[in-house]
């Protein structure tokens, strides 16, 4: 397979990380004499032809920037198969024979349509919900898990000179990793996940009453958004034991910031090695984290994957919160 031009987007949701990874797309491709250019609003401008040659001064300085140089949005229309003629369409017209996308499972899905007429594609995951079955790490979980952490913290200062209670609603959309791993930074009195039944009693009502038995005076949920609103279940808390909750949704502040090391780091080896596969011939791939290494899966076989909460997360909060 002769790799000569290739394309990067990047769709879904933004998360900090994606602008080092087009970086490395970029700079990996020169290094190898293959021209690379972005598609900008994600699928959407594959099918209206929004693209734009990049080279080294076109990524320069974007290592320390949040959200995505290259625009993303969400396509109604390449999901259908007309739109996806005319992605097809656009790829023949700019002769970019393969096609690095950066996003989540609905990016994923597209880039297997795709594949299916012809496209070299490999898949990069760039998602703050990290909950990309296949691989363990998403580029932002890290930028997104450290700016909720910081903002818990502030409140965990009001709330404990105020003696109150905090209920927390961090970003997830269906997934409860980073409200587990938030929860398990900031040592909350409770997270409610969308992957664990929510007994409310024993798991939030209770967890209060014990942590007041210990001689705590203020409380912390966290709640992922998966899970249910963070004002239904303040709502639900006064009307159980009287306790007056103040309520904070973080919304989309996670998505923003300068990315952190780790996440530059990662994205900047995702990038490197998407690269690569298409040069040793390698399509229809998804390049993910597996037992703290970087290798790649079929797409078709990742998005059929599924994943859960580690139960030792678990069997940790239950021990932790609380007390």
């Amino acid at each position: 397979m002769s790799v000569k031009r290739i394309g990067v987007l990047t769709s879904g949701g933004d998360a900090p990380g994606m602008n080092p990874c087009v970086r490395a797309v970029v700079r990996t491709a020169i290094y190898h004499g293959v021209e690379c250019f972005g598609i900008r609003r994600g699928w959407n401008g594959l099918i209206t032809g929004d693209v734009v040659r990049l080279d080294e001064k076109s990524v320069a300085h974007t290592i320390n920037r949040g959200g995505t140089i290259l625009y993303t949005a969400r396509s109604k229309e390449f999901m259908t198969e007309e739109g996806q003629r005319k992605a097809v369409s656009t790829c023949k017209f700019l002769g970019l024979d393969s096609i690095i996308a950066i996003g989540g499972d609905g990016t994923f899905r597209g880039a297997l349509a795709l594949s299916k007429y012809g496209i070299n594609v490999i898949g990069i995951p760039g998602t703050i919900d990290n909950d990309i079955s296949c691989t363990n790490y998403c580029i932002g979980f890290d930028t997104a898990a450290n700016t909720a952490i910081e903002c818990i913290d502030k409140l965990r200062d009001t709330m404990q000179s105020h003696e109150r209670c905090s209920v927390v609603e961090v970003m997830g959309r269906n997934a409860g990793y980073l409200a587990m791993y938030v929860g398990l930074a900031c040592g909350a009195t409770a997270v409610l996940v969308p992957e664990k039944p929510i007994d409310f009693e024993q798991d939030v009502i209770e967890k209060i009453r014990q942590a007041r038995f210990n001689g705590f005076t203020h409380y912390m949920i966290v709640v992922a958004e998966g899970a249910g609103s963070a004002a239904d279940i303040a709502k639900q808390i006064k009307e159980a034991i009287d306790l007056d909750p103040r309520v904070t949704v973080l919304g989309h502040i996670q998505r923003g910031g300068s990315p952190t090391g780790r996440d530059r780091v990662n994205a900047t080896k995702m990038g490197y090695l998407a690269v690569e596969l298409l040069l040793a011939g390698k399509t229809n791939r998804i390049v993910c984290t597996h037992e703290g290494g970087f290798t790649d899966v079929d797409i078709a076989e990742a998005l059929s994957m599924t994943k859960n909460i580690q139960q030792m997360e678990v069997d940790v909060l239950a021990a932790m919160t609380g007390i």
